[in-house]
């Protein structure tokens, strides 16, 4: 088996046991096990567990980012663009519950990452929105007046919160897809360039 094939068992097997057992309560020779690999084999890739919890996040983000970038690229309205991020966003959750439970829940219980780690990944995420939110200023659709980067931020946080509640709570109460509209729509109602005091002096 190729390192690299092995390093990624290891991940994915993490994943699974991160969100089964929870990061705390989470041995690595459990993640060994559920890797088929034995226990010395997880230091040869990884110093402890919050570095597989920290390198699992950074993975499956570049995964995202490339995902997300993919989806919206060959979109040239920035506000189909805005929508279409929700919906992929929360469709992530929907589609992979175990590593939504990782992201939202787990990985907020690493005192490394809360702390130390600098998240180079998660601001290229944010600035996928920031890039949209520019476009549309640009195309003279947004607002001159509103700050990409606090756009960004706003419109991750909704997403979220809306994500965490997905994962914690046993009984769903909405469809994932309409919300991610809602949501979406919601910003680009108060993004919306106000064509009636256009051109007023």
């Amino acid at each position: 088996m190729k390192g690299e094939e092995k390093y990624r068992m290891i991940l994915n097997a993490a994943k699974n046991v991160f969100a089964r057992e929870g990061f705390y309560n989470s041995k690595v020779s459990e993640i060994a096990k559920e890797a088929h690999v034995a226990d010395g084999t997880i230091y040869l890739y990884f110093k402890n567990k919050d570095d597989i919890l920290i390198s699992l996040f950074e993975e499956e983000l570049t995964h995202i980012i490339n995902l997300v970038k993919g989806e919206i690229d060959c979109i040239s309205d920035p506000r189909e663009k805005l929508v279409r991020f929700c919906n992929i966003h929360l469709g992530l959750v929907e589609s992979d519950r175990a590593l939504a439970e990782v992201i939202q829940v787990e990985l907020r219980q690493s005192n490394k990452f809360m702390r130390e780690y600098k998240n180079k990944h998660f601001l290229a995420y944010l600035n996928i929105i920031a890039d949209i939110v520019n476009q549309g200023k640009e195309q003279g659709i947004f607002r001159d007046d509103v700050k990409s980067d606090v756009v960004a931020r706003m419109v991750f946080g909704s997403l979220d919160e809306i994500s965490t509640y997905l994962v914690t709570t046993r009984r769903r109460r909405f469809d994932s897809y309409e919300v991610a509209e809602m949501v979406g729509n919601i910003f680009l109602g108060g993004l919306a360039q106000d064509t009636q005091n256009t051109g007023k002096g």
